[in-house]
């Protein structure tokens, strides 16, 4: 077993936009090196076909194996145009699948993607399914990249409190201070936005925010969103993307519609890191949702915030980084989550390992 490893991590979130891949030489604890990364953009058909399936819990007509079957075609081909084109070879592979169910009250989280395949058919072992421990284990099985947001802020020498802010389709944080770590999701980051912009317009994003700073925000609204139950819990906690599927804003303009999904992500964070211990001396923030000028300027009216490139990091493809990062620590039986992270019993590891060359 290498306690050093090339680790190629594979991460395609709730946004559902592609494959983001990033390669890392990584220990699992303290050493992590970006080696290169890369995206793979889903076409249109595949888009709609994950979406298709999205809260399904039982694969009662058969559209999940035809979704996970695609899926899983599209990691093969993105890990082999990236072997095409690094210089490194890639000793194993964090594959963390498409989340299309996700419901901690009922101990269920379903990630589609065959890892065993995978293996098979790229040459590499990969290691796969890492919640499905951490819920047995009594957790939420999410947030899962506190630990190397610890590592990452360690590196950098930060001053503590810090706090990362990752913006997909669901937001989440962690929070640091010395050797606590806090984190949970903190509700909608992106996927209600999106959701909105396709549906108005084809496209299922806000591009720079452009539409959202030019409407108004319906702040009743948005106060009676943040009365929600979720927002009343206590670190740690963890959502399915269409938890506020709810929120609607149908009756509003594009623009204001926009402007008022926009408001519910940015309250949404706030409050959340306003529960926290301390509040931190910078919200460093990664994922796409950092594009988003909208969500980005009425973060720093509040709160120190930066953009996580501005730090060296690579704002893209954080999580898929995070993935190798873990992938590597399953395979040392390292923890990936702890009880201030997902509210798991004890520290657990997790992931299952599918051999390229099974016997």
């Amino acid at each position: 077993m290498a306690k050093v490893a090339n680790v190629l991590g594979l991460m395609s979130g709730t946004s559902m936009d592609g494959i983001d891949m990033a390669l890392l030489r990584t220990d699992g604890e303290n050493m992590a090196e970006a080696l290169g990364a890369a995206f793979l953009p889903y076409p249109d058909d595949i888009k709609l076909l994950i979406r298709s399936v999205l809260g399904r819990a039982h694969d009662a007509d058969g559209s999940v194996t035809k979704a996970e079957q695609a899926v899983t075609d599209w990691h093969v081909m993105a890990v082999g145009k990236f072997h095409e084109t690094t210089l490194h070879e890639i000793d194993l592979i964090g594959f963390h699948g498409q989340t299309i169910f996700h419901d901690p009250a009922r101990k269920r989280t379903w990630q589609i993607g065959d890892g065993e395949r995978l293996a098979r058919e790229t040459g590499i072992d990969v290691i796969y399914d890492f919640r499905s421990n951490d819920m047995r284990a009594g957790g939420q099985g999410a947030p899962l990249l506190p630990l190397y947001h610890q590592a990452l802020v360690r590196a950098a020498k930060l001053e503590n409190p810090a706090c990362v802010l990752n913006l997909g389709g669901v937001a989440n944080i962690t929070w640091m201070d010395g050797e606590t770590v806090i984190a949970c999701d903190t509700g909608p980051a992106n996927a209600l936005i999106d959701d909105w912009m396709l549906a108005k317009t084809g496209v299922p994003m806000d591009k720079d925010g452009a539409a959202a700073t030019k409407g108004t925000v319906d702040v009743p609204r948005v106060l009676q969103w943040l009365q929600h139950p979720y927002f009343q819990l206590p670190a740690p906690k963890s959502l399915d993307r269409n938890a506020f599927h709810g929120c609607k804003v149908d009756d509003l303009s594009l623009e204001d519609g926009a402007a008022t999904l926009t408001a519910f992500t940015v309250e949404s964070v706030l409050k959340t890191v306003r529960q926290m211990p301390r509040l931190p001396k910078n919200l460093i923030v990664a994922g796409g949702g950092r594009h988003n000028a909208a969500i980005m300027n009425a973060l720093q009216k509040c709160i120190p915030t930066i953009d996580a490139d501005t730090l060296g990091w690579n704002g893209d493809n954080l999580e898929a980084e995070g993935f190798a990062y873990l992938a590597q620590r399953s395979v040392r039986g390292l923890p990936l989550s702890l009880p201030t992270t997902t509210g798991c019993k004890t520290p657990v590891t997790g992931g299952k390992k599918a051999l390229a060359h099974a016997a």
